[in-house]
Order: structure tokens, then sequence, then C-alpha cells
């Protein structure tokens, strides 16, 4: 009978990824309406998202870019979690800053530097909700992971999710200490 060490633990982070992507599926929805997109990362696409992060360092001169995209390395998977939109959740709250969800609605698209705009205040409780469902399966998994902005903004550079018009990824590992704690602090 084989051994199975290293590998076989890489292939349980792909499983757990695969349970993580349920959770943020079954995540609460406002209404029960769900813009929520996912998509399981590894292997050589996992390194062009790091490759990119990268690049975007060196274009803004961020070390917190540096920093994650070696994580990002190290990773085993990332969960992509995006947003369709820009929708509305059609409450007129005026949390969008625009008054009414017709108004919102007449703005359409605004290109930011990294994402996409405006965004309905529930559809961004909704991704929320997914994420910290994500992220608690992987938390009761044993794999180490933490929420993450730049892989987000790497991914949607990509088109990774061409329909989602914000990002945020999910990078879990299997390692004896955890890599997304106790890092370099950035300037």
């Amino acid at each position: 009978m084989p051994v199975i060490r290293e590998s076989g633990e890489r292939e349980a982070m792909l499983d757990i990824a695969k349970l993580m992507m349920v959770s943020a599926r079954t995540a609460p929805k406002s209404g029960g309406i769900d813009d929520i997109v996912l998509a399981l990362v590894h292997g050589e696409e996992k390194e062009h998202i790091a490759l990119e992060m990268e690049r975007i360092a060196k274009e803004r001169n961020s070390a917190g870019f540096v920093r994650d995209s070696g994580n990002v390395h190290n990773s085993d998977a990332i969960l992509l979690v995006g947003l369709k939109g820009p929708k509305t959740f059609g409450l007129n709250c005026g949390a969008c800053g625009y008054g009414t969800c017709e108004q919102f609605q007449q703005v359409g698209r605004k290109e930011g530097s990294d994402f996409v705009g405006p965004t309905c205040i529930f559809k961004s409780l909704d991704m929320g909700i997914a994420l910290g469902s994500a992220a608690k399966t992987a938390g009761l998994l044993n794999a180490d992971s933490r929420i993450m902005y730049r892989i987000g903004t790497a991914a949607k550079k990509l088109q990774f999710i061409p329909e989602a018009h914000v990002i945020m990824g999910i990078p879990i590992s299997a390692r004896g200490k955890s890599i997304y704690f106790d890092r370099p602090q950035t300037k």
C-alpha cells in the first residue's frame, strides 16, 4: 500500500475548496436572489493570479501585493467569490449613495481601479455572508485561509469571472503553521 503524504494533503485541499463552494452557494441571500459567482483556482491558474499580483505590485509600488502574492504561490487552492452586477435589491434605502434604486440603475457601470460599481449594500452583504460561510467551512475542516482583496483584484484583471464586477479570494493551505497570519507588515 503506497504512503500518501503531501499529495494527499493537496488533494484534500481541493476537496475542502469544493465544500467551501457549497457553503458560499447555500449562504443566505437577500430575497433569495443569488448573484454570487464562484470559481475554484489551483495549479497553473493559481500561479497566473500570483504573477498578476506581482505585476500590480510593481505598477503600484505596493508591498501588500508582493506579500500576498507570496501567500498565493504557497497556497494549495483559491476560492474566488464574485458578485454579479451592478444590480439593486429594490428597497430604495439610499445606502449606495444614489437615493433610489432607479437612480442607481441610471448611473450604469462605473469602472474603478480594481472593480466596477456602484454596488448595492444588500448585494455586498450577500457577498460578505458567502465569504464568511466559505471561510467558516475552511476553518471547520482545519484548512488555513484568509479572505484577500488583492487576489480579487488580480482575478478581475485576468477576467477569471468575467460576469463579476467585484471579486474576493480565499486561499487555503495545509502547513504546520498558517502562512496567512504573522505576516510581515506592509507600509
